[in-house]
Formats: structure tokens, sequence, C-alpha cells
């Protein structure tokens, strides 16, 4: 197990390490200089050719990469913190400390002041939408599993399908129209503001809605179908031979063979919950982190980005290591092998 988790925490370091060279590579290599993409397209050349000559944007792009982690980990201090670069902001953390992100251009702070509170609106977000898709896709997937082809499998199979057939934006509008509209019993939008008149969690009634409609679906079909293998086993047949109850052989045996394969399709949901909710934050005016990402990327905001993408990478091999534990510990056929 030590050796097992070692081997998965470095695979993890190595992927962080590639991707954020790819980040970095791809920020740096699209068109216009470094300097004027960090300052903004408000700066003067004076200020865009100082810049240059500090970051020395001319050396080779492994130089650059190098420097930049340093500036991330605080090995080195952030050139952008002079105030002859014409940013003028201040850092209470100082100019080297780790998980230094650099200056966001769009919002006018240093990224760190930025991200992690959006991140942390769209992890409540995320986290109320999970906590509703994980037990309704479990139900689902087993009534359906437990009688494939019955008049109840068919109705499930049906709803999940049309509700993961509609995209976020069209639900949207239609709860919008149905809870704001016809029946005015919620808000339109969620800005995480109750000064508009509405409590905070009525705010997220509706995004986390269309969260769940859109999601569950497709994970209940993953958990049916594995359902649909296991009641066909030698072993599920002869435990109820031998008369052991139906709630038994579920429980007992059934359940947890079939959620071997659906785990780590529950555990994807996490990263699309965390960078995929774009078009639910757009619609609902909801400050997350998918709408920072959006917003930065329309600006040309090179830091957020590469900062953005870098936590978003961080989550999906967290989550793998979090999947690959968990197999062990529903299949014992892994931990011997």
């Amino acid at each position: 197990m030590v050796n097992f988790i070692t081997k998965r925490l470095l695979m993890m370091l190595l992927t962080m390490l590639c991707a954020s060279f790819l980040v970095f590579a791809v920020c740096e290599f699209t068109p216009g200089s470094v300097a004027r993409k960090s300052l903004g397209p408000f700066a003067t050349q004076q200020q865009v050719d100082l810049l240059t000559q500090k970051l020395r944007a001319n050396d080779p792009l492994l130089v650059r990469y190098g420097r930049w982690l340093g500036v991330l980990v605080g090995a080195i201090p952030d050139p952008l913190q002079d105030p002859g670069t014409g940013l003028n902001f201040s850092d209470p953390r100082g100019a080297r400390y780790f998980g230094n992100f650099g200056y966001s251009t769009l919002n006018k702070l240093p990224v760190n002041d930025v991200i992690w509170k959006r991140l942390g609106n769209t992890s409540i977000l995320a986290g109320l939408a999970f906590l509703l898709i994980v037990p309704l896709s479990i139900i689902f997937g087993i009534l359906s599993g437990l009688k494939e082809g019955g008049v109840l499998d068919r109705t499930l199979s049906v709803i999940c399908i049309t509700f993961t057939s509609i995209p976020e934006f069209a639900s949207g509008v239609f709860l919008v129209t149905l809870f704001v509209i016809l029946w005015p019993i919620l808000p339109g939008t969620s800005p995480l503001d109750s000064d508009g008149g509405w409590p905070i969690p009525s705010q997220l009634v509706l995004p986390v809605a269309v969260l769940v409609i859109y999601d569950f679906g497709y994970v209940a079909r993953m958990i049916r179908v594995s359902m649909i293998g296991v009641m066909e086993r030698p072993y599920i047949r002869t435990a109820v031979l031998k008369g052991m109850g139906t709630r038994r052989v579920i429980l007992g045996h059934a359940l947890r063979n079939a959620m071997i394969a659906p785990f780590t399709v529950l555990l994807l949901q996490i990263n699309f919950l965390i960078s995929g909710v774009v078009v639910t934050e757009l619609v609902f005016a909801y400050p997350g982190f998918g709408r920072l990402l959006l917003d930065a990327s329309m600006f040309g905001d090179i830091a957020t980005l590469e900062a953005a993408t870098l936590i978003t990478v961080g989550v999906a091999v967290a989550t793998q290591f979090v999947g690959d534990l968990g197999y062990m510990l529903l299949d014992p056929r892994i931990r011997m092998a």
C-alpha cells in the first residue's frame, strides 16, 4: 500500500509538472508579447518595455518556465510587484510566497485574492449537486437494473435519457420561466448577495437543479448497466436459491460489486462540477470558478488562465488518485494483484 501510494503521488507530481509546462507554453505562444498580456491593453509602451526587460521575455522557453515555476513555489520574487511596472499593487504576503500565481489584469488584484473565493463558490454549488446526484443515481440505477426490460426499467430509462439530452442552458431557461416568471417563488439570478431580497439558500436552488437534471441520468445509466451484469453472476443466483432475502442480496453482495465500475464515473463528475459548469454559472450570473475562467479567457488574463487551468488539472489528478484507492477498497482482487 505504501509503495502504491508513493508511486501514485509521484505520478501526480509529474502530471502536474507536465500540465503546468503545457499551460505555460500555450499561454506564452498566444499572439502578443508576454509583457503586454501581463500588463493589459491600456499599459503604455514604456511600461511594456520595462516589464519585458525585467521578465527577460526574450530568454528561451524552458528558462522562462523555470522562472515562472520559481515564482509559483516562492523560490524567487514576483517581478510584477515592482512599482516600476506600473501595476502598483501591494500584496501583504510579499513578493515571495508559495502558491504565488501572479497578478490578475482583469480584476486588478493578485490572482490568489480572486481565484480561491470563486473556487469556493463553485465548490458550494458542486457539493450540493453531488450530494443529490449520488443517491439519485444509485437509486434509479439499482431499480432499473433489478428488473431489466420491465415497466419500471423502461420508465426510469426514458427519464434519465431525456434529462441527460437536455442542455444546461435549455433546462436553465425552462426552470427560470417556470419558477421565476410564471410562478415567482425563486430568484432568477444567483449573485450570492442577499441585498436583492432573496436569501442565499434560495439563490442556489435553480443552479443546483440544473446540474442535477443534466448529470444524474448519465450516472444512473452507468449504474444500471453494471447492476444488470452483477445480477446475472452465479454467486447472486446461488444466494437467491439458498433463500437469502432480496434486501440482503442487494445490499450485501450486488451493490458493492455493481459500484466498482461506476465509481470512476462518479468521481469524474467532480471534475465536471468544478470546471465544466460555465454555462450554468453564466445563465444564473453565479460568481464561480467557471465564469471566472470564461471571463479571463475573453479578456486575455494570462495569469488567471494559467492558475485556473493548473487548479483544474490538480482536481483531476486528485480525483483519479482517490479513484485508485477506492478501487482497492471495493475490489480485494486489486489489492492482491
